[in-house]
């Protein structure tokens, strides 16, 4: 399936690794340009040289380093894509990490940081891009959560809040821009594959591949394995695609059946 999106301008924060690198790869193989951003330049780097050895036309990469939570970063991000390309028709707001523990020992800070990753930053984001959007005629924005937002469990603060308020976010920027043509979705994620992941195996002292298989078998999903990155990464490419022109407001569970709730 042509999913045309070649040519089409995407923002892609937390883009240098796991499920954002994931999606660029995709993005930049199916000819759309994408401005993507990390904190870190050399992840943001090795991301675009890697795509540009396999055939990617490097005048369709802009890496940008940035930190989501600073406003002036988010700023620079979407002002050098507009530069560049002169417009914007997507958005995934996708950074984040996990941060989750009994609710007592949750300090304000904690509370705080995790909610200007999860939260403010693609409120921030969004507002930004707005205009853009609007002046290309309509576009989609995608968000990353997770299905804690929809069935939080114990011990799931503060992450779970932050998610659930990103679910929120979705459905009321759904209600109100779609008749700009602006469709606002969310993908909320279950035990995928991450960077995450592969930084917990190596604290624990166990190979990557070994710890998604344990995952897998022990975890309660359903289809009995980890999800892939490659699969976060197609979907979300199908949702900000032509191809979805007709889904909005809508967060759908990517866990292999693992969420209680649908």
């Amino acid at each position: 399936m042509d999913l045309e999106l070649a040519g089409q301008v995407v923002l892609v924060t937390g883009g240098s690794e796991g499920l954002g690198a994931a999606l660029v790869r995709v993005l930049a193989a199916e000819g759309a340009r994408v401005a993507f951003c990390a904190r870190r330049p050399d992840g943001l780097d090795q991301l675009a040289a890697e795509l540009t050895k396999a055939g990617a036309d490097e005048a369709n990469l802009l890496p940008v380093a940035a930190d989501v939570t600073r406003p002036d970063d988010l700023e620079r991000f979407t002002g050098l894509a507009v530069g560049r390309w002169g417009r914007v028709d997507g958005l995934v707001n996708n950074a984040g990490r996990s941060a989750a523990g009994p609710f007592a020992a949750q300090t304000d800070e904690v509370w705080e940081t995790d909610l200007e990753l999860k939260v403010h930053s693609a409120v921030r984001l969004t507002r930004l891009v707005l205009p853009h959007l609007v002046a290309a005629g309509g576009g989609s924005v995608v968000n990353t959560l997770a299905i804690a937002g929809k069935a939080p469990g114990s011990g799931s603060t503060p992450t779970s809040v932050s998610r659930a308020a990103g679910l929120a976010l979705t459905k009321a920027l759904s209600k109100e821009l779609g008749p700009d043509g602006i469709r606002v979705n969310a993908v909320l994620v279950g035990l995928v594959e991450s960077h995450q992941w592969e930084r917990r195996a190596v604290d624990l002292g166990v190979g990557v591949g070994d710890l998604y298989a344990d995952l897998g078998r022990n975890s309660g999903i359903p289809l009995g394995r980890v999800g892939r990155a490659q699969e976060f990464a197609d979907l979300v490419a199908f949702l900000l695609s032509p191809r979805s022109a007709y889904i909005s407001g809508t967060g759908i569970n990517l866990d292999g059946g693992l969420s209680p709730v649908h």
